[in-house]
This record gives structure tokens, sequence and C-alpha cells, in this order.
């Protein structure tokens, strides 16, 4: 047996293009089965484009802003509960820190004991036979906690005498460093040493307050 062979219509393209071409527009209940078919499917088209546009759009804004907050707040989950579980650990680091900030505050004397540093300081060059030809002390520099004086120096001696000196300043009971170091030659073959000492003070609770009204003002 054959095989039946299914032909397809023939479409005449020119009567299509013809009911295109005299179509009524005042008339659409007369209008052939083609332009009816192709203007509802052109409605439809346009629905879906305007309800993409006015809904789906917004919802998919929506839900993506959504989803970052999700990631967000995740993120924020596992940064609480490692802190959670870390407590234990960063009660005692906060401790410790504590702890070594009173062990520096101690090395910083108050109002009252500067002058005594500063003599001690004196007496650590002279007794290196070091000759202090300027030993002059400027104006403190306020800072969050503390306050820092400078004093510049000019010293005679040799180059031995200066590393002891340096070494002694070291072991100071107090913080005491050297700054803006230079050492120039003398005639006498002896040698020059100009550099700026610093100490610190803690700032007493007067002083502490009018650091933080001061702060608070700045920041308004």
């Amino acid at each position: 047996m054959k095989a039946k062979t299914v032909s397809l219509p023939d479409v005449d393209f020119q009567k299509l293009l013809d009911d295109f071409r005299y179509l009524n527009p005042n008339d659409p209940g007369a209008w052939p089965p083609g332009p009816k078919i192709a203007v509802l499917l052109g409605f439809f088209f346009v629905l879906l484009v305007a309800g993409w546009w006015f809904v789906l759009n917004d919802q998919l804004a929506i839900l993506e802003a959504k989803e970052q907050e999700e990631v967000a707040l995740k993120q924020q989950y596992l940064d609480k509960k490692a802190q959670a579980v870390n407590l234990d650990l960063y009660t005692q680091q906060l401790a410790e820190i504590d702890r070594s900030f009173g062990a520096l505050l101690k090395q910083l004397p108050n109002k009252s004991e500067v002058e005594a540093l500063l003599i001690e300081v004196n007496q650590a060059g002279l007794g290196r036979g070091l000759q202090f030809e300027l030993f002059r002390p400027g104006g403190e520099q306020i800072r969050d906690f503390y306050a820092e004086l400078p004093v510049t120096v000019k010293i005679n001696g040799n180059y031995h005498d200066f590393g002891a000196f340096a070494a002694d300043i070291a072991k100071l009971p107090r913080i005491v460093t050297l700054n803006n170091v230079g050492l120039s030659p003398t005639k006498e073959g002896g040698l020059v040493l100009d550099a700026t000492i610093k100490t610190f003070r803690y700032l007493d609770e007067n002083e502490m307050a009018e650091q933080k009204r001061a702060a608070q003002g700045g920041k308004k």
C-alpha cells in the first residue's frame, strides 16, 4: 500500500494582502479572519509586554532586593554567631588590653612629676660627662588622653657617651624618647648632638573632661 501524502493548503498571499489593504476601520466585525487573528495576536502581545513592564518588572526588582537582604541578614547572623562563640576569648583579650593599657599609663607621669623627670634626664646626661649647651622645654601638645612635652637640647660630648646617654634614657621608668637627632663635629674634635627629647604625661580628670567637651563641640 502506498502511503498517503498530506498536502498543505495553498495560501493566497495576494488575497491576504488585499484583506489587510481594504479593511474598514469603522466595521471590525466585517473584517476577514486573517486580519482579525492578526489584531488579536497583536493585542495579546501588547498585553504581555505591558504586564511584564508594569507588574512583573516591579516584582522582579522587589524579589532581587529581598534576595540581597537575605544574603546580608545571613552574613550578620554568621558574624554574630562567631562573636557569641568567641565571647569568652574576646572578654579575655579585652581584659589583657586593659591591663596592658594600665601598665603603659603608669609609665606616664602626672603634671607634678614632669619637672622631676626632666631633672632625671638632665642628670643622666651629666652622669655620662655630657655638657648641656641648651635645655629648653617647649609648649605642651595635648592629645586624646595624654600631653606631649618636647624639650630641645644641644649637648656636647663624644660618640660613646651619647650612646650611653641614649641607653640610660631608655632605662628610665617613665617614657622618654629622642627625636630629630643630629650630630655634628666641633673644632675641638668632639661632637654636638642636636635633638628633641619628648616626655609624656597623662591628663588629669579635669583635663580629660575638657578634652571630651571640646571633642563633642567639634562634632556639632
